[in-house]
């Protein structure tokens, strides 16, 4: 490479590498506010996300970032310059589109939702606490329309639904989305209403009184078994589960105790790790390049969705842990065989509550959503509407009705948190673990025969060979063509669904 573009190109890293460590500052005054932060730190914590915004959007659009991204790259067409490597060529092209994107976004705007989001954050909470719709519709309001003008900044060719959704999961529309999840709902209804008919499962035996200190040091023995490094990661609570990574070595997940459902935490834990193992497996000599990022949200949520429900809801893994399970809560569980307990863990009923959805209708809670914010987006929804439009839209595709807006249009975080466009990624998710996971079963058709057995680092290396270590450096369609060999397809998904509950047999 000429001396001028490796001046560029470092120049490049420097900068971003900074932004990227503001980042990380940013996120973790987040992850403090979701956990240990007083609630009377609300205002002035919301003034400083704001300032934070406002770095970061500075140092990503400044004079000086352009200048030597230009030098590499055309801005307009994407040309790049000659003599480069792969590795560059693809970090300089996400570059491109990153910057494109913050620069749409005028500095004051990103501050003021920085802001606006911090605030409803807290407002939220205590609405869902008291299930007080009325309390949270002001900020809904402005959140709404916020989103509705940042589509229209970071422009959009037929759907402004589609800007939003281009923050989340690149190179995906709105189009494709509605495509994906009426090819699902085809496929997902005949077999939901298949399961219905058979016998009820009784799973009465995993609520009742659950000690939340053995909750937690049974996390623990999962965390470990699963390697999740204590040294560069944490265990906290929070109202919401969440992950939170500001470096490969600092990765941060919470979960939530219920006090009266065994499974609800430990699934959070399962779910959050595979998000912290994707934050911890990327390239830390990458930090604050492209490189060093993970691809797209749908990919994220493809590795929580991979330790969940492909590695955690399969019966070799409670071959395992199940024993460890019935040693720590002792006296509670110690009646029970496993067949009653792998039966009982995959009861296929609507559910209010999408996180702690079944398998077969948790696609259904993300269509619900996705509807939604794509109304609410293009104007024919209006926010004050928006609990009727749930509840109709839940006895639609569920047939129940939230009693309360709490376990209704008020059980997730997200619209607080300005993140429009965020949900489609979780059924993405579960499509690209899939598609994933058939590739890793050729690879190791004795996956199972080693869970069973408590070996877990297998799984992980191969994630990490085929995903982690790659960050964006290839677009998601790509990734999955070269992790499997076999271009992206919803069929994997299906029929691993249609497979596993056609067979799995009522206890």
């Amino acid at each position: 490479m000429a001396d001028r573009q490796e001046k560029a190109y470092k120049k490049i890293c420097e900068i971003s590498k900074h932004a990227r460590l503001l980042q990380g500052i940013s996120s973790l005054l987040q992850w403090d506010q979701e956990t240990y932060m007083p609630d009377g730190a609300a205002a002035i914590r919301a003034e400083q996300v704001e300032a934070m915004a406002g770095l970061i959007h500075r140092e990503r659009t400044g004079r000086k970032f352009s200048r030597a991204l230009s030098a590499l790259i055309d801005l307009s067409t994407g040309e790049v310059a000659e003599e480069l490597s792969s590795e560059q060529v693809a970090a300089l092209k996400e570059w491109r589109r990153d910057y494109l994107q913050a620069k749409a976004l005028p500095a004051k705007f990103v501050e003021k939702f920085a802001k606006t989001t911090a605030e409803a954050l807290i407002v939220w909470r205590e609405a869902k606490k008291t299930s007080t719709f009325a309390l949270f519709s002001p900020f809904l309001e402005k959140i709404v329309a916020m989103a509705r003008e940042q589509a229209d900044l970071l422009g959009y060719a037929e759907h402004p639904y589609d800007a939003l959704l281009n923050l989340y999961e690149p190179d995906m529309t709105t189009k494709e989305i509605e495509l994906l999840f009426s090819r699902l709902r085809k496929g997902l209804t005949p077999l939901i209403k298949k399961i219905a008919d058979r016998p009820p499962v009784d799973t009465r035996f995993l609520f009742g009184e659950w000690e939340k200190e053995k909750q937690l040091a049974f996390s623990w023995k999962l965390l470990d078994a699963i390697g999740y490094e204590r040294e560069k990661g944490r265990l906290d609570l929070s109202a919401h589960p969440f992950s939170s990574a500001s470096h490969p070595t600092d990765s941060r997940i919470t979960t939530r105790l219920h006090p009266h459902s065994l499974m609800s935490n430990i699934f959070a834990v399962l779910h959050e790790v595979g998000h912290a193992l994707y934050e911890m497996g990327l390239p830390p000599e990458e930090y604050g390049t492209p490189l060093g990022e993970a691809r797209s949200l749908g990919v994220h949520e493809s590795q929580s969705k991979w330790w969940e429900t492909r590695i955690g809801g399969s019966r070799p893994f409670w071959e395992h842990f199940f024993p460890l399970l019935q040693e720590t809560f002792k006296g509670q569980l110690d009646h029970l065989s496993l067949d009653l307990f792998y039966g009982a863990i995959h009861k296929v009923a609507p559910s209010f509550i999408r996180i702690e959805a079944d398998e077969l209708t948790y696609s259904l809670h993300v269509v619900l959503r996705f509807e939604l914010e794509r109304q609410l987006i293009d104007g024919s929804l209006q926010p004050r509407e928006v609990p009727d439009a749930w509840n109709a839209q839940m006895e639609t595709l569920l047939g129940i009705v939230p009693k309360n807006h709490a376990e209704g249009c008020l059980q997730d975080i997200h619209w607080a948190m300005g993140s429009f466009g965020y949900f489609p990624s979780y059924t993405l998710g579960n499509l690209y673990a899939a598609h994933l996971f058939e590739g890793f079963a050729k690879e190791h058709p004795e996956w199972e025969t080693r869970i069973a057995v408590g070996q877990l680092s297998f799984v992980r290396q191969w994630l990490h060979e085929r995903v982690y270590r790659h960050g964006r450096r290839y677009a998601t369609q790509e990734l999955l063509q070269r992790a499997t060999g076999q271009a992206f397809s919803p069929d994997p998904y299906l029929r691993y669904l249609n497979d596993k509950y056609t067979h799995l047999t009522s206890p």
